[in-house]
């Protein structure tokens, strides 16, 4: 496009098109993530209740998945650049409704891992990666405030989505809740994209010269593993999420125990409730914070939280404490992105948060298994907890290790002298 048909965007506006596609991947989020994150915990559940099959082999499954998902998501920012996103969403839907409807058909262990491999494919195509290269294409001054609330149909999956997920499958069996599930979100999602996402919008013809000698996205992740200030964000957040989803997926069982399963099941609810809260309030502010910072003060405030859950057993402190766990962790999820956006050449943003994704995806797989072998070996969870304590201020010390200006961030500090 020639830079004199070239029309700036006025991204503060409420007719701006782009909030429309913040709507569409908000929804997008809530399928995503209720189906592919939390609906593990249900599969899980119904699996080992439908076949009696040992806990530890169906969450291999989950693990299985969480790193095939991880592969393909390392190359979404190249699928979206091939195809459109349109055409990666409607892809990454349908086959996620497709995983959904052979979960609820498995009656042999490796169909559940060919199901799972077929989920990872949706999973790419609905979740993280997805959602922030696609928005990247709409936003750049408010990128931070559209992911922030995009994201917010994480949480609402996980809140929403599961709980009618469960009372689907009482009332039509787990096969038939899984395909009407599957059925829903084909029937909602579809017709959303094709209507709402279209064509992004043009950029400058500055901008269309600097992509022609853009780097390729293999020089891009070659460069990426060279340098120090990418190493300290893509490691301190793979550390984090890590202890978090480690501490999240085992909380129930600790609690239980403790202040019994009501007021477990309180505290979960509420710490899913605080990740909203503190997304929506971040998002007002998080683009112009230290987002270095912000992510430091995050780590610490959660591991603030477990050293509370860990050492006072009283039910009001120990629910206080999951509530200041889950302020911060809607935000562990918009954050790299963010950070990479403001410190890294606009050009390779699609692939370093692909990458950033496909490597904290990697490492947290295996968060559960981890602290549920630590517990297992010491007989009880003070001992993972304060590893993922000591995980949590590591990480908050390596995210403020900035490194020295390099190749990959030369064309953002051109532009942002």
């Amino acid at each position: 496009m020639d830079a004199l048909n070239y029309t700036p965007r006025d991204e503060t506006s409420i007719r701006y098109e782009g909030w429309r596609i913040v709507v569409v991947c908000f929804l997008l989020a809530t399928f995503g993530w209720a189906f592919g994150f939390y609906g593990q915990s249900v599969y899980v559940a119904e699996l080992q209740r439908l076949h009696g099959w040992p806990a530890s082999l169906i969450s291999s499954g989950t693990t299985f998945f969480y790193l095939s998902g991880a592969a393909l998501v390392a190359f979404v920012s190249e699928a979206i650049k091939g195809f459109g996103p349109r055409n990666c969403m409607i892809a990454g839907i349908c086959t996620m409704a497709l995983a959904a409807i052979s979960i609820g058909q498995v009656r042999e262990p490796w169909q559940l891992y060919l199901a799972n491999a077929v989920l990872a494919f949706g999973w790419a195509g609905t979740s993280l990666g997805m959602i922030t290269n696609t928005l990247g294409l709409w936003f750049d001054r408010k990128r931070g405030m559209a992911i922030s609330l995009a994201l917010n149909g994480a949480s609402f999956g996980g809140i929403v989505g599961v709980p009618l997920m469960v009372m689907a499958i009482g009332y039509f069996g787990f096969a038939g809740a899984m395909t009407a599930s599957a059925a829903v979100m084909v029937i909602v999602m579809i017709p959303v994209i094709l209507l709402s996402v279209g064509r992004p919008p043009a950029h400058s013809g500055a901008g269309d010269v600097e992509a022609a000698d853009a780097p390729s996205p293999t020089q891009i992740r070659a460069r990426a593993f060279r340098d120090i200030g990418f190493l300290s964000v893509s490691a301190a957040f793979a550390l984090v999420l890590f202890a978090q989803v480690g501490f999240i997926v085992h909380l129930i069982a600790f609690l239980d125990s403790v202040i019994g399963r009501q007021q477990a099941a309180i505290a979960m609810a509420l710490l899913t409730a605080m990740a909203v809260v503190g997304r929506v309030l971040f998002s007002f502010v998080i683009d112009r914070m230290n987002q270095r910072l912000a992510s430091s003060l995050s780590f610490v405030s959660q591991a603030v939280a477990l050293v509370i859950v860990i050492n006072v057993h009283h039910d009001y402190a120990l629910i206080a404490a999951c509530a200041l766990f889950g302020f911060s962790v809607g935000n562990l999820i918009t954050l790299p992105a963010l950070i990479v956006q403001r410190e890294f050449d606009p050009r390779s943003f699609g692939v370093l948060v692909s990458l950033i994704t496909a490597i904290n995806q990697i490492t947290y797989a295996f968060g559960p298994g981890v602290v549920g072998l630590l517990r297992d070996l010491s007989g009880s969870y003070t001992l993972p907890f304060y590893g993922c304590i000591a995980v949590e201020l590591a990480a908050a010390v390596l995210v403020m290790i900035r490194g020295k200006p390099s190749s990959l961030r030369g064309a953002q500090r051109r532009s942002n002298p």
